[in-house]
């Protein structure tokens, strides 16, 4: 009778042992990507590959680029309707995004800032640039256009100069790369230069933070400040990465991206 008890038991725990590899698979959190300014989801094509390679689902969805309320209200509802956990990573002008876009929802279980804007309550993007000396990303860098708002106001919207996007935006990528990205830039609008963020899901939510070591647009010194700020979980600096590490380094982006999802 003892020797069917134990037969039964180890059954019993070899069946639960078979179910382990489904479970852990089920467990994954879904990846959701949020790109930054005078850029598209394209971007992050590597990270994505490597990601799902790893077997994790990702989600890369446009950020509109309109202001910090309107397009963390958009990000939010892309995440209302993600079942599960969420890693939320945002780059550049995301940071600013998924900063408020988390906020209320249970199921983000870690922020990612890659070379992204971190504020806290208040801040702006132009109170964030001036943390640091070396971002280039101002008045003298952009070309501002008009634009028609939906009620009929004329609104204003920026992009990177052609001439100066390659060593500001990307410099460590090829100039032919460079180029295209310069030309098929998304303009965003300066309401989401100026616009105050609200309160802060890096409080309450575990963040990661990569620093870009060469980045010119924000400035590896404003990233290294706001990452002191916020004490993540953990801070990496990725030397002489330009802005779009994420472009350049895919692998080593996935990688950090990978520990807040473990």
């Amino acid at each position: 009778m003892r020797l069917l008890r134990r037969i039964a038991v180890l059954v019993t725990a070899f069946a639960a042992l078979a179910t382990l590899p489904a479970a852990a698979q089920a467990a994954k959190p879904t990846v959701v990507l949020v790109h930054g300014a005078f850029a598209d989801a394209s971007g992050w094509y590597g990270v994505q590959t490597i990601l799902e390679d790893k077997g994790y689902k990702v989600v890369s969805p446009p950020n509109p680029l309109r202001g910090v309320s309107a397009d963390s209200a958009y990000i939010k509802s892309v995440l209302s309707q993600i079942s599960g956990p969420i890693v939320l990573v945002g780059h550049s002008y995301g940071g600013m995004v998924i900063t408020n876009a988390a906020t209320g929802n249970a199921n983000v279980k870690a922020l990612v800032y890659i070379a992204a804007y971190a504020p806290d309550a208040g801040d702006t993007v132009l109170t964030l640039s001036a943390l640091g000396k070396q971002g280039q990303i101002g008045p003298a860098t952009l070309d501002i256009k008009n634009f028609p708002n939906p009620d009929g106001s004329i609104g204003q919207e920026g992009t990177i100069k052609l001439n100066v996007f390659h060593e500001i935006f990307a410099a460590d990528l090829s100039k032919k790369l460079a180029r295209n990205m310069s030309l098929a830039q998304r303009p965003a609008s300066l309401v989401a230069l100026g616009e105050p963020s609200g309160p802060p899901a890096w409080k309450t939510i575990p963040s990661y933070y990569m620093i870009a070591g060469a980045d010119k647009a924000i400035g590896a010194d404003a990233e290294k400040a706001m990452a002191k700020r916020i004490s993540p979980k953990k801070t990496v600096t990725v030397k002489g990465a330009s802005h779009v590490v994420f472009i350049s380094q895919p692998k080593t982006t996935a990688d950090f991206i990978l520990q807040a999802a473990k």
